[in-house]
């Protein structure tokens, strides 16, 4: 079992930046894959970027060129660097994992953190 904890969510202005930070715990040698989604108000879940293991990361066409994913493994922890927020960027942003155990797949979720970008 894998648990994520994020942090790092909060109010910005148009244009602002922010970074969050989700910190895994438990099983982590099991992490496949790891990155953010987020659900905007109304709206479904959606992917917003993600890293997996051997491969390049993944962008929305919606972030590509201002948010930026990176992980550090020695501290367990994946970051989610956000610049130049717009107010469609405003959503609930969730930490996700997926871990690989006798070749089946699971995916794990934190609690999510709420980006408010708003002039």
């Amino acid at each position: 079992q894998v648990q994520l904890v994020e942090s790092g969510g909060g109010m910005v202005q148009p244009g602002g930046s922010l970074r969050l930070s989700c910190v895994a715990s438990g099983a982590t040698g099991t992490i496949y894959a790891t990155g953010w989604y987020r659900q905007p108000p109304g709206k479904q879940r959606e992917m917003v970027a993600r890293l997996t293991r051997g491969e390049s990361s993944t962008y929305a066409d919606s972030v590509k060129g201002r948010f930026t994913i990176s992980g550090d493994s020695a501290r367990n922890t994946v970051y989610l660097q956000m610049n130049d927020l717009k107010s469609a960027d405003t959503a609930v942003y969730f930490c996700w994992a997926r871990t690989i155990v006798n070749n089946e797949g699971y995916d794990h979720w934190g609690q999510g953190t709420q980006v408010t970008v708003s002039s």
